[in-house]
């Protein structure tokens, strides 16, 4: 993290333009098999099962790949991971064009995966840009980069239609060939690596860039980041679904209003960083928890029909959803979750400045695998409790846990820095949100 002093506003915009470029591009390849994975299935006759699998194997890569990422981001910068990556990934899809067999299918995307590890790669290398009070904003614009999903599902059926999933694979490659060359081109590396150059300074041993993972507060972050971004990931791919069994809707009607969701899910990012700069991350984070909660109430409550004993005889009514509310309520919890994406990494830098590629590294890769193992858990719970609101009273039960864990961790907190406020009266009140939070980090929360 630079100071104030040091901080340089054309150097770091530019570093931000380019980074969010090569991320949305590699968010599109992330999610190329929505669209020619379609294909894939239908030429090789695969099972729903098998199927799953394919589309899944990407979203488990790009989780688990963010840990080791981040930590060679610390040790040699943002420009050339970023680039080696890309151009790794590129190797990947352009082999999806020439292989036949549904095995050497999973192999390549777990290539293609790697995409997925580019979010952390980006944080790392940003991060050591900004100072402290342009942090959340510039990776608020950068997490936006999640809109490449948004750029395959308008894009990639055109090319489809117009090329076939072969030259769509092959021209997803090329596009990602140039852009890392364009990257490495045109940004310089960070401040960090800078430094250690001049300076004649090694790298930070593994043992101490891992240190910080030990911490129980890391963890907590993670949980943070398991709703927030994996929740939204796994929402993405399982809300046509839904629109389909619990509104007996097309699948082009449910395609369109699961759009509806995606979409501030992705954009409102950015406005979630300039409000965790404005009004602090923390604030923010129970802003989004205070309202995923109710949100989610409501959409868990089944649809259900009552007979009452009235005086004149039973009276009959029911409850449910309907139709217009059931999309308000998604679109506000998918724009609250925005928020809270930038929230979760405004605190990684604060907290652990000369950690950010290793802490949020586990961040991201809990938080992916929460895209990965929630459409699987919404599906058992499914076939378990047989209810189509099944899913989102999972994901009330994630966010009831998450807020008493942040909330009971941050009293505690602000009751070791100002043993004052200890008292019977306190406990009704939430803490105050303090100037100077960035002190917390040496707190084991």
């Amino acid at each position: 993290m630079l100071s104030a002093r040091d901080y340089n506003p054309p150097k770091a915009h530019k570093a931000l333009l380019f980074s969010t470029l090569a991320f949305t591009t590699c968010f599109a390849v992330w999610t190329i098999f929505s669209i020619i994975g379609v294909k894939i299935k239908q030429e090789l006759g695969l099972s729903e099962t098998q199927f799953g699998l394919m589309v899944a194997t990407p979203v488990l890569t790009g989780s688990i790949s963010r840990l080791f990422l981040g930590i060679w981001t610390e040790r040699f910068g943002g420009r050339l991971v970023f680039t080696i990556l890309m151009l790794a990934t590129a190797i990947a899809v352009y082999l999806l064009s020439s292989v036949k067999t549904y095995e050497m299918f999973l192999v390549a995307a777990l290539g293609v995966g790697l995409a997925g590890g580019s979010f952390i790669v980006g944080v790392a290398y940003i991060s050591e840009w900004y100072d402290k009070d342009h942090q959340g904003t510039a990776l608020g614009v950068f997490g936006a980069g999640n809109v490449g999903a948004a750029v395959t599902n308008f894009a990639a059926p055109f090319l489809v239609v117009a090329f076939g999933w072969q030259t769509t694979a092959q021209i997803y490659a090329g596009v990602l060939v140039a852009i890392a060359v364009l990257f490495y081109l045109l940004t310089e590396n960070d401040p960090r690596l800078a430094r250690r150059a001049t300076q004649g300074t090694t790298t930070m041993p593994l043992r101490e860039q891992l240190a910080p993972l030990a911490k129980l507060q890391v963890w907590r972050f993670s949980l943070y980041y398991f709703f927030v971004f994996g929740a939204f990931v796994s929402l993405a791919s399982w809300l046509p679904r839904y629109y389909v069994g619990a509104y007996d809707m097309s699948l082009e009607q449910a395609g369109m209003l699961a759009a509806l969701y995606t979409a501030p899910a992705s954009v409102f990012r950015a406005l979630g960083g300039w409000m965790s700069d404005r009004f602090g991350a923390r604030r923010v984070m129970y802003w989004t928890y205070g309202v995923s909660l109710i949100c989610l109430f409501i959409l868990s409550y089944p649809a259900t029909d009552y007979v009452v004993r009235g005086i004149d005889g039973p009276i009959g009514f029911s409850i449910v959803v309907p139709v217009a509310l059931f999309v308000v309520l998604t679109i506000t919890l998918g724009f609250v979750m925005s928020l809270g994406k930038a929230a979760v990494y405004k605190h990684i830098p604060v907290y652990y400045p000369d950690h950010v590629g290793s802490v949020g590294g586990l961040v991201g890769m809990i938080g992916g695998l929460g895209g990965f193992v929630l459409p699987i858990a919404y599906g058992a719970m499914n076939d378990m409790v047989g209810v189509w609101t099944s899913c989102f009273m999972l994901l009330f039960v994630i966010v009831l846990m998450s807020f008493l864990w942040m909330h009971g961790a941050i009293v505690r907190m602000e009751a070791r820095r100002y043993p004052e406020i200890r008292g019977a009266e306190s406990s009704r009140y939430l803490p105050e949100i303090q100037p100077d939070y960035g002190r917390e980090g040496t707190a084991n929360n």
